[in-house]
């Protein structure tokens, strides 16, 4: 008789990436819905790759990551947010955000502790919370700026709050969290043991002369945070899943006792390219491709019935079609792909109770023939 176990992610299924991609496939569909870019990156950066595996650095890596990665990330922070992390100790390369993500929370949240999270949330925060035995505890952001309502929060903090989780650029609603927001963060948390996950992974994606706050540049947050990037998402190379991960030495402790089990270290020839490749750079300077991709698509669907809701980071377009259909979002998602052939994700999916505000999310990393191809589909519609 075949064995069954009993689920620890009941209500878990395959994530809606995954369910919109397959779609988008099935029906030739352009897809706009799982956030990767579909052009290369630098081939200066595969060169160095390349390079290093054939200087034969093809074994594992130090646990932490190569100190070379490790320096550059701290320069890096220091320059963007003037906080200075020991690569040393504090330090972590990691397999992608994601693995940083759910590293983060296993080494701090324990059964009976609650987590916040603000939502519309990224899918991975919750699940790994209930993984480790923790209860989420969602506060919705407000419609349609996404603003975060400070009353509400305060009144869903209690004595078993472990962690907050907050993330800007945020995805899915492309919205940022303000100096304001972060400075009245600091000052809830001030004398309490709360700890912070700072998911940054859209960190140099950033429009319209906003500038990015990060929890790193507030003295009282970065003493008990977790922050949180991704080359992937900075380097147009998701595949590679490569991330970070900095935070205080006693709490990095604690996150790479989890991290060694999880997958001990990443790659290494990866590592030292990316070294390499970033050690005079300043900053990332991708904002300003990624604004003119999102206003390429912006002035490809001119003329439709979407109206388009503010993006000022991250590469997501937040699409409002209530003038074209009152189908719920996850139906006229599907609508949208199987017909029109353009895949997108319902906005509905990243609430822990759907919200119905029809709305949709589309990925702007494509090239121009994607993005003008994609907005001539979508004009015809309605």
């Amino acid at each position: 008789m075949s064995q069954t176990i009993k689920s620890k992610l009941p209500n878990t299924g395959d994530t809606i990436f995954s369910v919109m991609s397959a779609l988008a496939a099935e029906h030739n569909a352009i897809n706009l819905s799982q956030g990767f870019p579909d052009f290369e990156t630098d081939p200066v950066l595969l060169d160095l790759v390349n390079k290093y595996m054939h200087r034969g650095l093809n074994q594992y890596a130090p646990m932490p990551g190569v100190p070379e990665l490790r320096q550059v990330v701290s320069d890096m922070i220091q320059r963007q947010t003037g906080h200075s992390y020991n690569p040393e100790n504090e330090v972590t390369i990691t397999h992608g955000a994601t693995e940083a993500i759910a590293a983060a929370i296993s080494c701090c949240v324990r059964e009976g502790d609650e987590v916040i999270i603000f939502t519309p949330a990224y899918d991975c925060y919750a699940p790994m919370v209930e993984l480790n035995g923790g209860t989420p505890i969602f506060v919705q952001l407000e419609f349609p700026n996404y603003n975060i309502n400070w009353d509400i929060f305060k009144k869903q903090m209690t004595h078993r709050t472990k962690l907050i989780i907050i993330n800007t650029p945020h995805n899915p609603s492309a919205t940022l969290i303000s100096k304001e927001n972060l400075v009245q963060l600091q000052e809830i948390v001030e004398g309490t043991n709360m700890l912070i996950l700072s998911d940054e992974v859209y960190e140099n994606i950033v429009f319209d002369g906003n500038a990015h706050h990060s929890a790193s540049s507030f003295p009282a947050l970065a003493e008990r945070s977790f922050k949180i990037g991704s080359f992937g998402k900075s380097l147009h190379v998701t595949g590679w899943k490569l991330g970070y991960c900095a935070a205080p030495a006693q709490l990095m402790a604690e996150f790479r006792k989890v991290h060694q089990y999880m997958v001990f270290a990443v790659n290494t020839p990866m590592q030292y390219a990316l070294a390499e490749y970033l050690q005079h750079q300043e900053r990332l300077e991708i904002s300003a491709m990624y604004e003119g991709k999102r206003n390429t698509f912006l002035k490809a669907i001119e003329g439709s019935g979407f109206k388009p809701l503010p993006s000022k980071g991250t590469y997501f377009q937040l699409l409002d079609y209530s003038a074209i259909s009152d189908k719920n979002e996850v139906e006229f998602a599907k609508e949208l792909t199987t017909k029109h052939f353009v895949a997108s994700i319902p906005m509905s999916v990243f609430y822990h109770i759907p919200q119905e505000h029809h709305v949709l999310r589309f990925c702007f990393a494509k090239n121009e023939e994607t993005l003008h191809k994609a907005g001539s589909l979508l004009k015809n519609i309605g």
